[in-house]
């Protein structure tokens, strides 16, 4: 009773921003007559924004939360009251605790808040003299009240600055610093997407000025004909200059641990080596009142060296430069990060809940930040959400097709069935063909022990597996819609996924057909039988399951451009459901993209939306457009990840011993934060099984409570040591299953004397694995550079005390000792929407792994590959 502290600063930190606040105290948001009075109440006050301290969410996932946000229609900006004491939070890099994780940051994301900074702390006040504790109060912290205030009144500004006066920023990544990445995006043709961009803010009205870039390849010849980051433009002129005095006032008003962290990093701005004649540039281009700005590198180009031992680098001043002009030359409105990802919310300083010596919130202020992002990582998502207040405006995946069979690949598949064929006719032909072949696959580095039959088999079934893989075939333009073929083929990718009890589409060919194949389950390079190939008409040459699959696929493409007969009532039920709910989600989402940007950048609320990967059938995430969520930690693992990642185990240990011809009893493994949020913790699960330790779930919710241990007898195998290298954006946002793991950990110590399972990550603040700076510039000369930048970057071990609260050692002789042992090591990839030529994290992080592994031991360990994009299907490779 009368803690109101909290309520009286917030108060006084509105009003002085020059807003006109009201309080309204209730006992939560779930109650249906609470929300009603809500929004009457709000109606009749006319609010235009919403400020709010409730945890939890209105809604739960999957519930309708549009009977309060949506009704209302305004932002609603998250506040948090941290549940624990502000020393606790100011000497943490974390930020905040799992309890207020789960129910101040996530759970509040299922209703589309915007995440603010942390405002208050729940502190001792004195002691109950008859109960003898001590009671506790929520206080304010006035500075991060007063950044809460400023960015509630940035978006109310926002929403009442007329169109023609609205001042954007588009921000584009680069990275690595050259013109060949200039607004690079993951799934996404950046520039063209931001030259529709403009049209369509031309279009609603606003100050857009000077010839409009008509594509994509125009609007990089325009920015690549000024100053960009690439060194090889600096006699080009920059797009603007920030004044030396100027940056230099404000640098002087930074907090001082993060002003110096800059200066003993890059010195004093006035030498700075990036410092002109006019100032620091700005690089970009202008279209009146529309800036589209290059973002500033993070300095690792300008020393190798800092690519070894700098995890935690700080911005260069030509970066803090380049967001302040942003901020006070330009005076933007709003901003712009267009596509995944920038290097902003990459910034050191806490995981979530950022102080005011956290970079992130040092560079871009409470200004209204949206992002378009691809809908299938809510991790990294996730992290620009929490470390840049960002609205994300979620986008859809590239179009998808069959990769079929290329060059040489081709020819094989060709001389293949050739052969096959001579033999069943007993040609002289054949004796020729097997010779060829026998070449061929020496050419294809397909000469695998045993003899030329074996391999021949063992080849036709790679084929198989190959040609029916699922690759991108172009890049998603946000807002527009695919070319109708790539749309075609995007369909098919979504209706051949399975979805509960009913079968994907050819699934339902098959069944309608009487074939003993699954098309989604059965193995491409699986014998086909005789009645299946009977069934389909298929030629005696086709005698892989692939080759089945391969003719319903293209079946299914004409079923759906309407130029075929569906073989029963399965598949006709199938595609009318594709028909009326597949088709219409994929084909809204142009258009809902388009008007999601123009109604946040005119101060709207986005409705939230699930994210996910729809071709691994998550339909439920489209259409896009909306501002994604991410998961309820507390349910993980999934059983539906747990069963996956049980089977993947004991597929991986069953492969290793017959590939290595011993057990696997030491593994490595890399895991991703944005891989557990949208698959629920498959690698997890099976780390998990390998160690031999199962989860317990109870309740509605089905959430984690307990581990077991598995018997031995049950196991049937040795229990295997895994050693985690988790991303930081995992360990920001995984904080429970840090814990999960060391608590198996111990659990295994106590009951089988066994020691297993140790998770290290890079520092405390810091992302990445360090070799991508040195790749970039060739500064390394072999493996062992490359091993020491990865043990300096990945040598903080992790665990958790008896709270669960995250701790942090650093511990380079353990981590060296544990790669030591290692017989494997194993990265997963459980959608086929991106691939290993999409992002430099696979090489950096398990091919890092590996070359410290070898480093460590002298001889390499066995690699890895696990490919769980199909669900029922998990395969290591």
């Amino acid at each position: 009773a009368g803690d109101l502290a909290l309520v009286d600063a917030t108060l006084a930190s509105l009003r002085a921003a020059g807003l006109s606040p009201k309080a309204l105290l209730i006992s939560g948001l779930r109650t249906p007559g609470i929300q009603s009075g809500i929004v009457a109440l709000w109606r009749r006050q006319r609010v235009k924004l919403v400020l709010t301290t409730t945890g939890f969410a209105a809604a739960g996932a999957g519930e309708d939360a549009a009977t309060l946000w949506d009704e209302l229609d305004c932002p609603v900006l998250q506040m948090v009251c941290s549940s624990g004491s502000r020393n606790t939070w100011r000497e943490s890099s974390v930020g905040l605790g799992p309890r207020d994780l789960g129910m101040q940051v996530v759970l509040p994301e299922l209703d589309g808040r915007l995440l603010g900074r942390v405002v208050s702390f729940k502190e001792a006040q004195q002691r109950h003299p008859q109960l003898d504790c001590p009671l506790f109060r929520y206080t304010p912290v006035a500075e991060r009240l007063t950044w809460c205030a400023r960015w509630a009144r940035a978006w109310l500004q926002l929403a009442a600055t007329p169109a023609a006066r609205r001042r954007l920023a588009i921000v584009l990544a680069n990275y690595p610093t050259r013109n060949s990445h200039l607004a690079n995006g993951v799934g996404l043709d950046t520039p063209a997407s931001v030259a529709a961009c403009l049209g369509w803010l031309a279009a609603a009205g606003y100050g857009v000025a000077g010839e409009l870039p008509r594509d994509g390849d125009q609007l990089i010849h325009k920015l690549t004909t000024g100053r960009s980051n690439d060194t090889r433009s600096l006699p080009l002129a920059p797009m603007a200059h920030l004044p030396l005095p100027a940056y230099e006032a404000w640098f002087s008003r930074l907090p001082a641990p993060a002003r110096q962290a800059v200066l003993e990093r890059w010195g004093p701005p006035d030498q700075d080596d990036h410092l002109e004649a006019g100032g620091f540039a700005v690089h970009g281009c202008r279209f009146g009142a529309v800036v589209v700005l290059i973002q500033p590198s993070r300095g690792y180009e300008r020393d190798p060296q800092l690519s070894y031992h700098s995890p935690d680098l700080p911005p260069t001043h030509h970066y803090l430069a380049t967001y302040h002009w942003l901020q006070t030359v330009h005076r933007a409105d709003g901003v712009i990060h267009f596509g995944k990802h920038g290097n902003l919310e990459w910034l050191p300083g806490k995981g979530v809940g950022l102080s005011s010596n956290c970079f992130p919130d040092l560079a871009l202020g409470p200004l209204p930040h949206l992002y378009p992002f691809i809908v299938n990582d809510p991790g990294e998502g996730a992290q620009a959400k929490r470390r840049s207040q960002a609205l994300i405006l979620d986008h859809l995946t590239p179009p998808l097709a069959r990769a079929g069979l290329h060059g040489q690949e081709a020819v094989l598949e060709q001389r293949l069935d050739e052969y096959w064929q001579a033999l069943q006719l007993g040609s002289d032909r054949a004796p020729r063909l097997r010779r060829e072949l026998d070449a061929l696959l020496a050419t294809l580095h397909l000469d695998a022990e045993g003899d030329l039959d074996q391999r021949l088999e063992q080849a036709d079934g790679y084929l198989c597996e190959l040609k029916e893989a699922q690759i991108r075939t172009g890049l998603h333009c946000y807002g527009m819609a695919p070319e109708p073929r790539q749309r075609l083929e995007l369909l098919l990718a979504l209706a051949r996924c399975p979805r509960g009890d009913q079968p994907g589409l050819t699934q339902a060919m098959a069944l309608d057909l009487g074939l003993a194949l699954d098309p989604w389950t059965s193995e491409e390079g699986a014998a086909l039988s005789r009645q299946d190939r009977q069934r389909l008409n298929l030629p005696a040459t086709a005698r892989c399951a692939g080759d089945a699959t391969a003719m319903l696929e293209d079946w299914a493409l004409a079923l759906l451009e309407g130029e075929a007969t569906a073989p029963g009532p399965r598949s006709r039920h199938c595609l009318e459901q594709v028909a009326a709910d597949v088709a219409p989600r994929l084909d809204a989402c142009p258009a809902q993209e388009q008007q999601s940007l123009l109604r946040g950048l005119a101060g709207g609320r986005i409705p939230p939306g699930p994210a996910g990967a729809p071709t691994r059938g998550r339909l439920d995430v489209l259409p896009t457009g909306r501002n994604f969520y991410s998961i309820d930690l507390r349910g993980l693992p999934t059983e539906t990840a747990w069963d996956l990642g049980r089977r993947a185990a004991e597929l991986l240990a069953e492969h290793h011993e017959q590939q290595q011809g011993e057990p696997l009893r030491h593994l490595a493994m890399s895991v991703w934060g944005t891989a557990t949020m949208r698959n629920g913790g498959d690698e997890i699960a099976q780390a998990l099984a390998l160690m031999g330790v199962r989860p317990v779930w109870d309740g509605q919710q089905r959430r984690v409570v307990d581990l077991e241990v598995i018997p031995l007898a049950q196991l049937d195998r040795p229990r295997v040591d895994v050693t985690l290298r988790i991303s930081g954006f995992f360990r920001d946002a995984f904080p429970n299953l840090v814990d999960l793991i060391h608590r198996a950990g111990l659990l295994l110590q106590q009951t089988t004397g066994e020691t297993l399972g140790r998770i290290y990550g890079s520092a405390p603040g810091a992302y990445g694995a360090g070799l991508q700076g040195l790749m970039d510039s060739g500064a390394w000369e072999n493996t062992t550079d490359l091993a020491t930048a990865f043990l300096n970057w990945s040598q903080w071990r992790y665990s958790s005390n008896a709270t669960g609260t995250l701790r942090v050692q650093q511990d380079r002789d353990g981590l060296c000792a544990r790669l030591r042992q290692v017989d494997g090591v194993l990265h997963n990839q459980d959608n086929r929407e991106h691939d290993l030529l999409d992002s430099d994290d696979y090489y950096q992080f398990q091919g890092g792994l590996a070359a410290t592994v070898t480093h460590q031991r002298g001889q390499a360990p066995a690699l890895w590959f696990g490919a769980h994009a199909r669900p029922p299907r998990p395969r290591e490779h």
